[in-house]
């Protein structure tokens, strides 16, 4: 009968549990000749090890036991945290309407009088499978994506918890794999949505064909992808992902009577000492998978490759010692404006008119990082009027690669040494404080030779400086007369009745601290040159 195929018991495992043996051994042939899988336990006690060991479908339990009763027990069981749901039944002597009740109000799902007879606890049996097939179908429905059968953020973050425990407790190695679909939006415009829901839906299909049993896939948000893969390294995931790059590449996708082609980028990480958290891990796979699409997508990024040491060749150990103990706040420059997320295109492109800004942290109502706005994010939204009425928020770039102010300025210029990020994100606890730019790094880096006197004359003399010369002075009071200008029209503007002057303000001060930094590199030899004229001036 279709009803019997449908509750055939498969693998279906059931714990008996009952302090007497001849009532175990009876109950478990016939379980076993339906063709359940059966274990036993003599008390409460050794069934609850049972379950957390291995944890039953079925638990069939008496209720007079000693060490743990039954009623005990099931009230233990529900209190466990379980891998899915265990279906109780009862089997008592005990037959009042109250003893039902308590039974029943602890957890339990069915009641059985004994004398037990074989047909009714079987269709018991059948009505409860019945029960945990429905459960199970719709907790699968509320843990995956409808789309392509992945996990869920929510249930993926759960799963990964476990998985992140268990590969610290046991030291296992554990990568993470992000991938996002290049120029998806396209395919959206040109096509329509319902060609996109094909294409990421063949994606998927290929993701699960070329991934483990034990990896965990989720479709991380429209058509961004997270892969955990556990005891893996983070050279490992890259082969994996690089085999299923060329993969996607290669695959044809036929929507309609058109056929379609994709590609995709990926960020690899594995847990390194320092990776403290599962937030932490995926965001290392995210800033490398942002590595793989600004450097030209289509490409697989590990994240040890941006922790490496850039390719630069150190002359001495004197130059290499310019890094020791700087860290980002020290080289920073500092971020004076950030805009809110829910500010509109318009309001951030006349912000960026009046400060002189080109890009802009955007941050929530609590200072948090979002995302960072750019020239280049207002360019494109600006073709449509309409898009200038826009939350920021819609069009900003929501991956931001940032290290805490305490990261030693070396890591920092390591990385931008490498890829074709030009700017980072200071951050003290997820708060911008700074940016750190490739141009930020050029200058600090001038200034801080020519401060510790480390070229040579002949060098010095190629970059228009010199020591006696006299223009060294001549720089400083330049510097200075624009320093003193810079300060004037910040004093006017706060002076006037300008309603907004905060643009401004953030012009001069940026002004300003490029000026500064000028003024700190050429000191050191106006400083040799005025005490070397006052020497001579004392011996005459």
């Amino acid at each position: 009968m279709p009803l019997r195929a449908q509750v055939n018991p498969g693998n279906s495992k059931v714990l008996v549990v009952d302090d007497d043996e001849s009532m175990r051994r009876l109950l478990s042939a016939w379980l076993t000749k339906a063709g359940y899988l059966v274990c036993e336990a003599r008390d409460g006690s050794e069934a609850l090890k049972r379950i957390k060991d291995e944890c039953p479908d079925f638990l069939i339990t008496d209720w007079e036991m000693p060490l743990l009763n039954g009623l005990d027990l099931c009230r233990q069981v529900r209190e466990m945290d379980l891998p899915h749901y265990v279906y109780i039944l009862f089997l008592s002597a005990k037959t009042s309407s109250e003893e039902m009740i308590s039974a029943l109000e602890q957890g339990a799902d069915e009641f059985i009088r004994k004398p037990v007879y074989q047909g009714e606890l079987m269709a018991r049996i059948r009505a409860g499978k019945r029960l945990l097939e429905m459960e199970r179908r719709l907790s699968q429905m509320a843990r995956t994506d409808s789309l392509t059968g992945m996990l869920t953020q929510r249930s993926f973050f759960d799963s990964l918890e476990k998985e992140w425990i268990r590969s610290e407790k046991l030291q296992l190695p554990i990568s993470c794999v992000m991938i996002d679909l290049d120029f998806f939006k396209r395919i959206n415009d040109l096509h329509g949505h319902p060609a996109g829901d094909v294409v990421l839906k063949a994606v998927s299909q290929q993701m699960t064909k070329s991934a483990g049993a034990s990896e965990l896939l989720c479709r991380y948000g429209g058509e961004e992808f997270c892969i955990i893969m556990p005891e893996t390294l983070e050279t490992d995931a890259i082969n994996w992902a690089e085999r299923l790059r060329e993969s996607l590449s290669e695959m044809p996708i036929s929507v309609g009577d058109k056929t379609l082609r994709i590609t995709a980028s990926f960020g690899v990480s594995q847990r390194y000492p320092d990776t403290r958290s599962v937030s932490a891990l995926i965001d290392q796979a995210d800033q490398a998978l942002l590595c793989a699409k600004r450097s030209g997508r289509d490409r697989v990024v590990g994240y040890e490759s941006l922790r490496d040491a850039a390719d630069v060749n150190w002359e001495n150990d004197q130059q290499t010692e310019l890094f020791r103990g700087v860290e980002a706040r020290h080289v920073m420059s500092p971020v004076v404006l950030c805009l809110r997320e829910m500010e509109t295109v318009g309001q951030a492109a006349e912000l960026f008119l009046r400060s002189r800004l080109n890009s802009t942290p955007v941050v929530d109502e609590n200072g948090k990082l979002l995302g960072i706005l750019s020239e280049k994010d207002l360019m494109a939204a600006m073709v449509s009027l309409d898009a200038w009425k826009l939350p920021i928020s819609e069009v900003m770039k929501p991956n931001v690669i940032t290290y805490e102010e305490s990261t030693p300025i070396r890591t920092i210029y390591d990385f931008l040494c490498r890829v074709s990020i030009r700017r980072i994100v200071v951050v003290n606890d997820n708060c911008p404080v700074g940016t750190i730019s490739r141009a930020t790094l050029l200058r600090w880096f001038r200034n801080m030779v020519l401060s510790r006197g480390l070229m040579s004359e002949e060098l010095l003399q190629s970059m228009g400086v010199n020591r006696s010369d006299g223009r060294s002075q001549e720089r400083l009071l330049e510097t200075a007369k624009q320093l003193a200008f810079h300060a004037s029209k910040m004093h006017n503007y706060v002076e006037s009745e300008e309603e907004d002057v905060v643009p401004y303000i953030v012009g001069e001060a940026t002004g300003i601290q490029e000026l500064v930094t000028d003024l700190l590199a050429y000191s050191r030899f106006v400083h040799h040159s005025a005490f070397a004229e006052s020497d001579d001036c004392g011996m005459d």
